[in-house]
């Protein structure tokens, strides 16, 4: 019987599709991108349309192999790579290096055996509109940093790189810090009167509002003690009480950006961690008696549209399990943002009854917490609203006037299951607690009067749930960069991540402030964010994306030529560490090494002390217990990895470790580096010789 071969990109898909397809279906896996540009040269002819030369990725010279001996007695061959940009040039490439001259290609939003099927019944043809958005992204990313990568090399340091979109968000993040340097706090009083309509037990707290009717503002101690003094022995009695209904919609279900923020908020876990765990959900979680599961739909999505059967699912479940007050009589729909593609659903469950507690014991610890919160978001956002009952009380106080706000929850609605999280304590007036029953013309006690001086606070530095947030708003990058772009800029030593808030180092400084001035526009926020849009464009069909390309590198190149005269040496000072030296008693000073920043002796090289930082936290799990897994060194000083619950537990590894298990003996895959940089991945197993490059990888928009 002839037999059909599937292509799709990783070897948990294909376990996840045998487990239902039947026999007249051959299923290999390409590893994810078979072709790239060369890493060592251009490889780009600007001159002839900016034309790309490809070459087979050394690493999948094997896999090509393997695809070509299964192209073999089979009638059709489906490209079935993931359904955005990305996986449309994987299927492209895959077409061009095995000569396929009629690729069916095929996609679908969940690895569901009705998804899937529905999928093969209707194939189209490789989208080059996809494709060429695709190549248009390589391209100016290759463009922008093996032109402006040797001027940091010749102007600052070796080794330094600058990318189209990973260069602004650096930018960011000096902003901020410099908005922080040069805040000046401005010092005000709040005065706070805790009172009692009969007895202790029905204390409130109400907060001074006004003076003779008219807003008051406390700057300073003086002006507070003179509004206590005019307070002693007044009168406190009710204004007037107001009643009011108010309702609160759910979050809608999560894209991209907004899993990423949600999980960092209550999880913990970084961008990458948070994509490398959906995709595990995505491909597959192996349950007894069902084979392995696609458990979400697909998680690089900036759309919040439901279909109508997940809608529907979703309602009939919601009416059995929580009643039918909690399902509204039509199904919610979210408004779309203004640059969504809407090309994919958002991420939800595949099968809604599959609650959490009914599969956690079957997944990691981080899976079943990823997969709850996915599962609880996308229920409640089918949800009715919840209700409150918010109580404003006025209170006059002699010539002075005070306020009050309390709530009570009347109805839950989708608050029975989920509430999101939030970046910044900022308190609504659904949170504030329930006030006791008070009525107009009522007088009150005064238990306490309670000054409090407070000063203004800087902008917050950027977390990574912000900084995902900052970089959806002003259109920088796309959904499926955010991780990447997160873990290139810390992996190239221009921000750390320290308590989970970003801070520039001194590299990360002097470099932005150099491409600031050398080139504006490349660093500009607007001018990045208007390129997405123009990618978007070329993927919609709307415009040529040899004409976007000529557009940008013209005027590039020829400010790259300008700053290649103009561009002044810089020489990147070190950080005062804001300590004094052990050995010597000279100040210590923060410096940077193709091992990330350290503490040193100012006085280097007379003296040499450096003061290790604490072992720094791995975002991968560890593979044998779950646990954290640290960077640590020997006494020798060579960097290793072992797991944060030695003894307890002895996995080491002597290259990091990056959350996925080698696809032929199933060991853990770390990074290899060269000189300090990673250099790509093999397994962790002596034995095996699997190894992958890191243009392997499938990530989107990856800066040079």
């Amino acid at each position: 019987m002839a037999k059909s071969l599937i292509i799709v990109e990783s070897p948990a898909k294909t376990k996840t599709l045998k487990s239902f397809l039947g026999s007249e279906y051959v299923i290999e896996a390409s590893m994810g991108h078979i072709r790239d540009l060369p890493e060592r040269t251009l490889a780009v002819e600007v001159e002839k349309d900016f034309a790309p030369s490809y070459v087979i990725i050394p690493e999948r010279k094997e896999v090509l192999a393997k695809l070509k001996s299964a192209l073999a007695g089979v009638t059709d061959v489906y490209l079935a790579s993931d359904p955005d940009r990305e996986g449309e040039a994987i299927s492209w490439h895959l077409a061009q290096a095995l000569s396929i001259k009629t690729p069916k290609r095929i996609q679908f939003n969940e690895i569901t055996r009705d998804a899937v099927r529905q999928a093969l019944e209707s194939p189209r043809e490789i989208d080059m509109n996809r494709v060429n958005a695709q190549q248009a992204r390589r391209v100016l990313d290759r463009l922008v940093g093996y032109e402006i990568s040797p001027l940091l090399w010749r102007k600052v340091k070796k080794g330094l790189s600058a990318g189209r979109v990973q260069s602004v968000a650096v930018r960011l993040i000096t902003d901020r810090e410099r908005e922080i340097e040069a805040f000046n706090a401005v010092e005000y009083w709040s005065l706070t009167a805790s009172l009692t309509p009969d007895a202790q037990k029905n204390k409130f707290d109400a907060a001074l509002y006004e003076y003779l009717g008219k807003k008051i503002e406390l700057g300073n101690g003086e002006q507070t003690d003179k509004v206590v003094a005019d307070l002693d022995g007044a009168q406190y009695r009710v204004q007037k009480v107001k009643r009011s209904e108010k309702r609160k919609n759910p979050a809608a279900p999560f894209i991209t950006s907004t899993l990423q923020q949600e999980a960092s908020r209550k999880h913990g876990f970084g961008a990458r961690r948070t994509m490398r765990v959906a995709q595990q959900l995505y491909e597959g979680i192996e349950i007894p008696g069902e084979g392995s599961v696609g458990l979400i739909t697909y998680m690089r999505t900036d759309s919040t549209r439901i279909a109508a059967e997940a809608q529907a699912a979703a309602h009939a479940y919601i009416v059995e399990h929580y009643g039918a007050a909690f399902a509204p009589a039509a199904a919610k729909q979210y408004k779309k943002g203004k640059d969504a593609q809407d090309a994919h659903e958002a991420i939800r469950p595949t099968y809604v009854a599959r609650h959490p507690d009914l599969v956690s014991k079957f997944m990691t610890p981080e899976q079943a917490n990823l997969y709850r919160l996915i599962w609880q978001r996308f229920v409640a956002s089918q949800m009715t609203q919840a209700v409150y009952d918010v109580v404003s009380v006025s209170i006059a106080a002699g010539e002075y006037g005070f306020r009050a706000t309390g709530s009570t929850i009347k109805f839950e609605g989708f608050l029975r299951v989920y509430s999101e999280g939030k970046d910044e304590a900022k308190v609504e007036d659904e949170d504030r607690p329930p006030l006791p029953p008070l009525s107009d013309d009522q007088l009150l006690k005064l238990l306490a009067l309670i000054p409090k001086q407070h000063f203004t606070e800087p902008p917050p530095r950027y977390t990574e749930a912000t900084l995902v947030k900052a970089l959806e708003e002003k259109g920088i990058g796309r959904p499926s960069t955010y991780a990447t772009i997160i873990s290139t800029i810390q992996d190239r030593g221009y921000v750390d991540l320290k308590e989970k808030r970003f801070f520039p180092t001194a590299l990360g400084l002097g470099v932005t402030d150099l491409l600031v001035k050398h080139f504006p526009e490349v660093l500009d926020i607007a001018f990045t964010a208007d390129m997405e849009l123009r990618l978007d464009h070329v993927e919609e069909g709307d415009e040529d994306w040899v004409k976007v390309m000529r557009d940008f590198y013209v005027p590039f190149h020829a400010t790259v030529e300008k700053a290649g005269e103009e561009m002044e040496r810089v020489k990147i000072e070190p950080k005062d560490a804001g300590q004094t030296c052990p050995n010597c008693g000279k100040p210590m000073v923060v410096r940077s090494s193709r091992f990330g920043e350290f503490v040193g002796c100012s006085g280097y090289p007379e003296c040499k002390t450096i003061l290790r930082p604490e072992a720094a936290k791995v975002e991968a799990p560890c593979p044998k217990c779950g646990g954290e897994v640290a960077q640590k060194r020997s006494k020798k000083g060579t960097i290793f990895y072992g797991c944060a619950n030695y003894p307890k537990c002895d996995f080491v590894a002597w290259g990091k470790p990056i959350g996925r298990d080698c696809p032929e003996c199933g060991q853990p895959l770390i990074e290899n580096t060269f000189r300090g940089r990673p250099s790509g991945i093999r397994c962790s197993n002596k034995e095996c010789t699997h190894k992958e490059s890191n243009k392997a990888k499938k990530e989107e928009g990856e800066d040079e």
